[in-house]
């Protein structure tokens, strides 16, 4: 195929904040891991798929399959819909309460 750029499952962007490697990064509705760190503005790889233990809401209670969404403002996973972009599902239990949840990304 001539118009095949990539597979997609990592993408460089724009880092809309300092990043360190291993954080949530969203830029619009794109949702990825950070795969190393990188100053505002500069460019900085995410990985669009894959399974990561990210930091979530530690009231939150989350089951296996139960969908996460993104809370920028927070900068963790939480299971509030509103306001928050949906990345996945979780793929372990996470009770109330906990730091973190493996999530299983969505694209």
């Amino acid at each position: 195929m001539k118009n095949f750029v990539q597979k997609g499952e990592a993408i460089t962007v724009a880092a809309p904040a300092a990043i360190s490697s291993g954080e949530g990064v969203l830029v619009g509705d794109l949702f990825g891991v950070a795969n190393g760190g990188a100053a505002i503005g500069a460019d900085v790889t995410i990985s669009t798929v894959g399974v990561y233990d990210l930091p979530k809401t530690s009231t939150d209670a989350m089951t296996v399959g139960a969908a996460v969404y993104w809370d920028d403002a927070q900068g963790e996973v939480t299971v509030t819909a509103t306001d928050n972009t949906l990345i996945g599902h979780a793929v372990t239990a996470a009770g109330n309460p906990s730091a973190s949840v493996r999530v299983r990304l969505s694209i």
